[in-house]
């Protein structure tokens, strides 16, 4: 099997999604990886942090093309951003430690249930009525209205920045809810998403990489720490041509469609990751 145009092909997808949904991709590509590492006779044990590690590499890449295009929109309310990425930095190196010490069975648990939550959460949100738009965005000055104490966010950063290193996620799926809740306006909630997503990327490949370093006998060739790089380098080509493309499509037309068809995708793989663990 040709595994380079199986990576470029997910990378493409997953780069339309990250963009057009604030999320960094890891909830599709972390399921295909593993599927795919499986079929190429890797280390079972090492298996899933490797889809995790090569995924949080990736998502460095996407969330950095679909920040500058929700930037450019005036999307991203960078005060936000200030306070929370410290936090962010501190809960995903703690995050990859933590992935490191854990089995792959429980990390694929801990995986399947986080997308089973992810998909029932965006499911909730299309079936429920739309709450009026709000209020907390840049004015023509890129002024802000006043926010809450920089604290909510400092934790909040930290507890967002734990799950995504564990499941390897741009964090986009906890942040644009909190950011809503707070009064943010959803598009501004989804651009200040995708500006998080890259230093939440950036710290957990480098965690992934250190915690896999001493395990290099046991990884296959071409791995930097729990970094593949043969799947990184085409899941990043194919990610930023259509990464840019998803970030205009959030600010030009309605998504409806394309989130339930993303629904449908999280809840089969799954399925098929428990199916894969039981049987």
């Amino acid at each position: 099997m040709e595994w380079w145009l199986m990576y470029l092909i997910l990378g493409a997808v997953v780069g339309f999604f990250a963009g057009l949904l604030g999320i960094g991709g890891g909830l599709l590509v972390v399921p295909a990886l593993t599927f795919m590492f499986t079929a190429q006779d890797f280390p079972p044990d090492r298996i899933l942090h490797l889809a995790l590690g090569t995924t949080m590499a990736t998502i460095i890449f996407t969330s950095a093309a679909s920040l500058y295009t929700h930037h450019r929109h005036a999307a991203v309310n960078w005060i936000i951003f200030r306070y929370m990425t410290p936090a962010i930095v501190i809960g995903t190196l703690a995050g990859t430690v933590l992935a490191g010490t854990l089995s792959s069975s429980i990390l694929r648990i801990i995986f399947t249930l986080f997308i089973c939550y992810a998909a029932t959460s965006m499911l909730l949100k299309l079936i429920s009525s739309p709450k009026s738009g709000t209020k907390l965005c840049a004015d023509s000055n890129q002024n802000f209205y006043p926010l809450p104490k920089k604290t909510v966010f400092f934790t909040v950063g930290g507890i967002i920045g734990t799950i995504s290193s564990l499941v390897a996620i741009g964090g986009g799926i906890l942040t644009v809810p909190f950011l809503t809740l707070r009064q943010i306006r959803l598009q501004h909630a989804i651009g200040t998403a995708a500006a998080i997503g890259f230093p939440i990327a950036l710290a957990g490949t480098i965690g992934y990489i250190a915690n896999g370093i001493a395990q290099t006998q046991h990884l296959p060739l071409h791995s930097l720490g729990y970094v593949y790089l043969p799947a990184l380098g085409w899941l990043i080509l194919g990610s930023m041509l259509t990464a840019p493309l998803g970030a205009r499509t959030t600010h030009s037309t309605r998504t409806a469609t394309l989130k339930k068809l993303f629904i449908v995708l999280l809840y089969g793989l799954a399925g098929k990751m428990l199916y894969d663990l039981f049987v």
